[in-house]
């Protein structure tokens, strides 16, 4: 892995990232980290130029697999490993934060900003009660979540990057 800074405004692994299409399943993790994720696809953008270009626009640091789409961007972090528990392991070890913040800011699904679902609001079928269980909805998505399995699941990935070394 390398990081590819070459310019930009501040530290590659300070994000905001831009997840070339190979990086997918990294999105949800690294949001739930509350780092500022978009994923190429999610943007309609598939194409080496495409992905440069909105990633310029937006002042994001290009996470990919591919050495030369990683050599042409102005901040990138090159991954080298396949499986996404090691591309985990690449990026913290490249100085990316990756712990769950107490209060999410931001959706696992869209990347849109999030905020408190007030416990006496109506909420979808699929979510416990808010006024038993804190929840989150995205103002950008409309989708509500809280810290429940899948939570716990991500949580236990991060925290086991370390041991499996």
């Amino acid at each position: 892995m390398s990081d590819g800074d070459e310019g930009g405004s501040g530290p590659a692994t300070d994000g905001p990232f831009l997840l070339d299409v190979m990086l997918g399943s990294l999105a949800s993790y690294l949001r739930m980290c509350g780092h500022d994720t978009a994923y190429a696809l999610d943007r309609g953008v598939e194409a080496d130029g495409d992905v440069l270009a909105l990633a310029s626009a937006e002042g994001r640091t290009v996470l990919t697999r591919d050495v030369g789409l990683a050599r042409r961007a102005d901040r990138s972090i090159l991954l080298t490993e396949r499986d996404p528990r090691d591309q985990l392991r690449e990026l913290a070890a490249a100085g990316v934060a990756l712990d769950l913040q107490e209060r999410p800011s931001r959706c696992g699904r869209c990347n849109g900003p999030v905020e408190p679902v007030p416990a006496e609001e109506a909420t979808p079928d699929y979510a416990p009660e808010p006024s038993e269980t804190p929840q989150w909805r995205c103002t950008a998505c409309g989708q509500v979540f809280w810290k429940g399995s899948h939570w716990d699941r991500v949580r236990a990935t991060l925290a086991g990057l370390d041991a499996e070394e």
